[in-house]
């Protein structure tokens, strides 16, 4: 198993980017967005609640804009973290791959797209709920780890390859590449993180932490 890497400077952040190509399979309709995970270790949404609204307004506007480009030919899932929209999925060209690009750059909120999307027949209902499987597990992994926060990460999987997004530590994405890479059926993994300091983590660890309870009074 293989992990890539390349980095991408972004304004005020560091993106890390693992880009990489495979070949797959499939048909079917446009799925948008991704789950966040609960359990232990599981820590507030650390983007502001502005880019979480511009998110999910990205995901919603994704689908009607890529049936305008391409019609319904492809399975393309959005994924929209921060501003930076992961494309994932299969295309029957490389036409409707950088059209389905264009589309989504000229949504509004959109900063960056890193466009994983690949020249193939669309992938299989049975292909797609092994990915499913698959990031369940990887988030489930993360929430049995205890030494991470789980919901730093977002998970997307598209024919075992694992594609990672979030705003983490350098030593938070290491630990959350190597979980990944540990979970079976997981064939690659690529990190589309923003890079954030250790000491950018402790002050929003600061902000976000719960208020002490009162002592009560004797």
């Amino acid at each position: 198993m293989t992990t890539t890497r390349s980095f991408l400077t972004l304004p005020a952040t560091l993106l890390a980017v693992a880009l990489l190509s495979g070949a797959l399979s499939a048909c079917a309709p446009l799925l948008l967005g991704g789950a966040a995970v609960g359990g232990a270790m599981v820590y507030a949404d650390r983007r502001t609640s502005g880019a979480q609204l511009e998110d999910q307004g990205v995901e919603l506007k994704a689908g009607p804009r890529i049936r305008e480009a391409i019609g319904e030919r492809g399975h393309v899932n959005v994924t929209s973290f921060n501003r930076t929209v992961l494309l994932t999925g299969e295309v029957p060209t490389e036409a409707d791959k950088a059209a389905a690009e264009a589309a989504i750059t000229k949504l509004e909120n959109v900063r960056a797209t890193l466009n994983e999307l690949v020249v193939a027949p669309n992938s299989s209902l049975v292909d797609r709920s092994n990915d499913a499987l698959i990031t369940s597990k990887v988030k489930a992994s993360y929430v049995d780890a205890k030494d991470i926060f789980a919901n730093a990460y977002k998970v997307v999987t598209e024919r075992g390859v694992v594609y990672l997004m979030g705003r983490v530590t350098e030593r938070e994405a290491d630990r959350g590449v190597a979980i990944a890479r540990g979970v079976s059926g997981v064939t690659k993994v690529v990190k589309a993180f923003e890079i954030i300091t250790e000491d950018e983590l402790a002050g929003y660890r600061t902000r976000t932490a719960p208020p002490a309870s009162p002592t009560p009074a004797r």
